[in-house]
């Protein structure tokens, strides 16, 4: 029998942009189905072609416009409408505030369906480019080819040769990136000096899917008090690593952390290897103000596969939020959980009884000991596990029940069993920081059987991105 041929997916024509989505795509209607649509803005009206059918969805691309949305802008970056990193380019800081602040009140409106007594204005970056500490590069012999020219040698290395970031959902295609907007100098410089060394030295990039080629990755971290950290990741161990590194090290004298890794899995996750140090400090030390103005500023030893906040400015501004929220009076016992490197601990352990840091990552619990001893500070301990294994009426018994949780969740979430741990608890605060207000209201609905929600505040952490941070203050009723 034969096979019946699909039908073609739809040109939606006329189609106006009405909102801007929380996946960073925009967002249209046709009849009754939603069409999310990459890299529009509300106001466009466009043709768009579908390249993806669901049940009550379409997922289209721009291929016409017929008027142009009055909040657009023109993106500064030229690899914008292919890389994935800054997809609201195209819109005005303040119009990016705005569906922030929106994105947030929709999922407590939507998902929470809890009253609140106060919604903030959301806290926007003074920075909107080079904010970033930390971007991570990948090698590729197959780039993207963006720019196809039939009388360059299509198969010559520095034709297929790409070192930039992976396409959206593609693991094995990599744009090449002339110049990135995110971190500082000399980052770009460092990127395209190893790219030039590696292509003037006959030095293979790698291939994700035959899972061969010398070059993997190439890190970058840079601090608020100048270190910077490069750590470079070769696919095998051979001479070419020394004399590379070497060349790096002569080129970037201000690099105050060089290492490598050596990493034959077929996965690009280094956290459970070993990063080799070439030259300098196995760390580079990271500076942090303190809540109270006039007290000493905090250091940090971020390591090569330490967690520090990507955006250092706003991480200040996050952290001071949460302790404000909590109005500490001295005496509390609090509860610091997905402590991660015991930042938030830091912050506030001079004005509390105790910290009770608890984190999934052994590595991290190490860092945070480190970083409280860096800082002189004796009133914080640290557990590593499974928070919903960890954080049962046994360690109630054995630490004490806190007066306030602070909890900074990855982008899942809470699982349900730490967040009714937390309602047994009865602390008289909790202030739950997420990168996720979907994940973050849906716990406070679970949490909103005992507790009010006293304030929100949003703060903008990522520019050019849909991505926003959430600060919630919960008070017992």
């Amino acid at each position: 029998m034969a096979r019946r041929k699909k039908a073609p997916l739809p040109l939606l024509e006329n189609l106006e942009i009405i909102d801007a989505g929380s996946d960073g795509k925009a967002v249209a209607k046709t009849g009754e189905r939603v069409v999310f649509i990459p890299f529009g803005a509300p106001g466009d009206i466009v043709d768009a072609q579908v390249y993806k059918k669901k049940r009550n969805l379409y997922e289209a691309r721009i291929v016409k416009f017929h008027k142009k949305s009055d909040l657009r802008v023109e993106p500064g970056c030229a690899h914008f409408g292919l890389c994935g990193g800054c997809k609201w380019q195209q819109m005005d800081y303040e119009t990016q505030l705005e569906f922030k602040q929106k994105q947030v009140k929709d999922a407590f409106d939507r998902i929470a369906k809890v009253e609140y007594d106060e919604f903030l204005p959301i806290i926007g970056s003074e920075k909107t480019f080079y904010y970033r500490n930390k971007l991570e590069y990948s090698f590729s012999d197959k780039k993207w080819i963006t720019d196809f020219d039939p009388s360059k040698e299509e198969s010559s290395r520095e034709e297929s040769y790409g070192l930039g970031f992976h396409l959206p959902g593609k693991f094995d295609k990599i744009l090449d990136i002339d110049k990135c907007y995110l971190q500082k100098d000399p980052s770009n410089d460092i990127r395209l000096e190893v790219k030039k060394y590696a292509l003037e030295n006959d030095l293979t990039f790698y291939n994700a899917r035959r899972w061969d080629g010398f070059l993997r990755n190439l890190i970058i971290r840079t601090s608020e008090t100048g270190d910077l950290m490069v750590i470079l990741i070769f696919r095998y161990d051979d001479t070419d690593i020394k004399e590379m590194l070497q060349h790096l090290a002569g080129k970037f004298p201000e690099i105050t952390s060089l290492m490598y890794v050596i990493n034959e899995k077929q996965n690009d996750s280094i956290t459970d290897l070993e990063p080799r140090l070439f030259k300098g400090n196995p760390y580079i030390i990271e500076e942090m103000p303190s809540p109270i103005e006039g007290e000493k500023a905090f250091k940090f030893k971020v390591g090569p596969l330490s967690f520090y906040q990507t955006n250092p400015e706003q991480a200040y501004k996050l952290y001071k939020t949460a302790f404000d929220f909590a109005d500490f009076k001295g005496g509390e016992l609090v509860y610091d959980l997905y402590t991660g490197a015991g930042t938030i601990a830091s912050f506030v352990a001079s004005h509390v009884k105790q910290v009770v840091g608890i984190e999934y990552v052994e590595d991290a619990v190490r860092d945070a000991d480190e970083n409280m001893k860096l800082n002189n500070i004796e009133n914080t301990k640290f557990f590593a596990g499974d928070m919903a294994r960890v954080l049962d009426d046994a360690f109630y018994v054995n630490n004490g029940k806190p007066d306030i949780f602070i909890v900074d969740p990855p982008r899942a979430g809470m699982h349900e069993r730490v967040t009714r741990q937390i309602l047994k608890a009865k602390p008289e605060k909790i202030i739950y920081v997420s990168c996720n207000p979907a994940t973050q209201a849906r716990d406070i609905a679970i949490l909103a059987s005992k507790y009010k929600v006293s304030k929100i505040q949003p703060v903008d952490m990522f520019p050019q991105t849909h991505h926003v941070e959430n600060v919630v203050l919960l008070t017992r009723k």
